[in-house]
């Protein structure tokens, strides 16, 4: 596919997710449609949905559409904005050529840009962004429409740091060292080929978020680790393999496990699966992790369609969610065991006020640590806190 070809496929799947459905959703029916287009070219015409959807707020100035937010992701795109001519021809599969309106919209300066244009989300977010973060949510704002990183995380038990670079380079994955944790590596050159790297298959490295990594790396030592809400179960690995512990993993929705067993076995690290009946049936836990169901507006990088579809209901039935996950777990805990609360969210009310309403309810328990990961050191944004029982 020409440049021009694959930004006219970013115009076609943008206006289908523009009309109601999901983004990977309407990617994937593109491509099955699209046999022609090889592998570069799916990975192309993605990055240029994803960047729109990053930039949705800035780049809807000529209108919500899919030309719109194109025309002007191509405008600001260092290697296409010298050839808008060529790119916006109408021939072959080139978009068609812009309109004197496009044109004038194009160059035209606004004296103030709106919060959503700033922040690149609704403003009910970016307010509840603002009052979360205060002075700092602007550059983290910002820091959400930027790819997101490729983060390693090396297995400590089958090898060194050093030798997980050595070992990606040989299979041309250009990794270095990041200091948000000790184990993590940041991928800046051929993300792709990790997956089929010998260091990846051999279980030396995982795919983890650097900030989820400083998490795990971070969780007091225990007996018996259960991680209530453990999705693909990176968490419990990257605390298994820093802690001699029998490890348990549990999920509400057990679809979610289904790659843990084989990434377990892959690293080298026992863990037993749960379903809840069976949390119960082995508690108590030293330590139980709830990294639980949020807005992930931490992640938005990685996930930018999800600030664009979270309203204020589904948030308020998220806490819900949360406060259920919370009362549930500390039943789990052992008497002088820890309860740990985690989101990938930057907003104070699925936080800090969460844990401030659980201790108001639980009188026993108590809030002895807590911290956040913002988007700024390079990871994720998360937040973590710790509660025991007076």
């Amino acid at each position: 596919m020409t440049p021009a070809a694959r930004l006219s496929a970013a115009i076609e799947v943008l206006d289908v997710y523009l009309s109601g459905t999901a983004a990977e959703k309407a990617l994937t029916n593109w491509a099955r449609r699209s046999r022609f287009a090889g592998s570069k070219d799916r990975a192309a015409v993605r990055d240029i949905v994803f960047e729109c959807l990053r930039k949705r707020g800035t780049y809807a100035r000529l209108g919500l559409t899919g030309r719109g937010l194109v025309l002007c992701y191509s405008t600001e795109n260092a290697a296409l904005v010298d050839d808008m001519t060529a790119l916006f021809s109408g021939e072959g599969h080139a978009p068609a050529p812009l309109s004197e309106a496009e044109e004038a919209g194009l160059v035209q300066t606004r004296d103030t840009a709106s919060d959503e244009m700033t922040y690149n989300m609704p403003d009910w977010l970016s307010g509840a962004l603002k009052s979360s973060l205060g002075d700092e949510a602007v550059d983290v704002a910002q820091a959400l429409t930027e790819r997101a990183g490729v983060y390693l995380r090396v297995n400590s038990s089958k090898g060194s740091v050093e030798g997980a670079i050595t070992s990606l380079a040989k299979d041309g994955v250009i990794a270095v060292a990041h200091d948000v944790s000790n184990l993590a590596l940041h991928v800046v050159e051929n993300p792709r080929k990790v997956s089929a790297s010998e260091a990846y298959t051999s279980g030396l490295v995982e795919l983890q978020d650097a900030a989820s990594q400083a998490l795990c790396a971070g969780l007091p030592a225990a007996k018996r680790m259960l991680d209530y809400c453990a999705g693909g179960g990176g968490k419990v690995l990257a605390y298994g393999d820093l802690n001699d512990a029998a490890l348990f993993a549990h999920d509400a929705n057990p679809q979610r496990l289904r790659d843990l067993t084989p990434r377990a076995k892959r690293a080298g690290v026992k863990v037993e699966i749960l379903t809840t009946k069976g949390c119960r049936k082995a508690a108590p836990f030293d330590l139980v992790l709830c990294d639980v169901p949020c807005s992930g507006s931490g992640s938005w990088r990685r996930s930018p369609e999800g600030k664009w579809s979270l309203t204020q209901a589904a948030l308020i039935d998220l806490m819900e969610v949360q406060q259920n996950i919370l009362r549930e777990a500390a039943d789990l805990v052992c008497e002088n065991g820890v309860l740990a609360y985690a989101t990938c969210s930057l907003f104070r009310q699925e936080n800090e006020d969460q844990i401030a309403q659980f201790c108001d309810d639980n009188p026993s328990w108590s809030c002895t640590f807590e911290r956040r990961f913002s988007p700024l050191d390079g990871g994720d944004g998360f937040y973590i806190a710790y509660l025991t029982q007076k």
